[in-house]
């Protein structure tokens, strides 16, 4: 982070205070929570970097890779950071601001799995994986990827063809307007 940035408690470390009540310049790079990362073979920059990233105001390196997106939200990352800087939490403070400037930031396959499963809860109350399959992969463009896999997981029942309905779905989907009230529901 640059001096100006520093003095005028402005920038991304800020930003991220604002949000979380977390000072990522606390991180003192020991790396425990990207060692327990069950995702950090498959991200460029692990809950540390990111941390680091923060601290120095590096926006554009941040929101211009998809890790951020890749994080499974597991808090492994937090339990193990000896420091108390809660990297999961941190990282749920880079998607939202992400998401506030540009909407579309998170890759399409993450927007249509999150889009699929909330409209399964919102529909049934709970997911019904038929269901969240067929419209992920209409959302995602992903047709073929794991098709392999369906017919040993419907020989297992593991894909019931109908959805099962919770008692409370009328209260469910009260609670989706209300979240969603005002905005755009795609």
């Amino acid at each position: 982070m640059s001096s100006a940035h520093a003095a005028t408690g402005s920038g991304l470390a800020a930003e991220i205070r604002e949000l979380t009540g977390i000072n990522a310049a606390r991180c003192y790079q020991c790396g425990k929570c990207s060692a327990g990362c069950p995702m950090a073979a498959e991200t460029a920059l692990r809950p540390h970097d990111l941390l680091r990233l923060v601290a120095r105001d590096e926006r554009a390196r941040i929101f211009g890779d998809d890790s951020i997106w890749l994080c499974l939200t597991c808090e492994t990352c937090s339990a193990r950071c000896p420091n108390g800087c809660d990297p999961a939490r941190v990282i749920d403070a880079l998607r939202e601001i992400a998401a506030a400037e540009r909407p579309a930031a998170a890759p399409r396959a993450i927007r249509a799995l999150h889009r699929s499963f909330l409209d399964q809860i919102r529909w049934n109350g709970r997911v019904h994986e038929i269901g969240l399959v067929a419209e992920y992969k209409a959302r995602s463009g992903a047709f073929l990827a794991d098709v392999t896999t369906t017919h040993e997981l419907m020989l297992r029942g593991k894909l019931p063809l109908t959805p099962v309905r919770i008692a409370g779905v009328a209260d469910v989907r009260r609670i989706f307007r209300a979240c969603l009230a005002g905005e755009d529901e795609e």
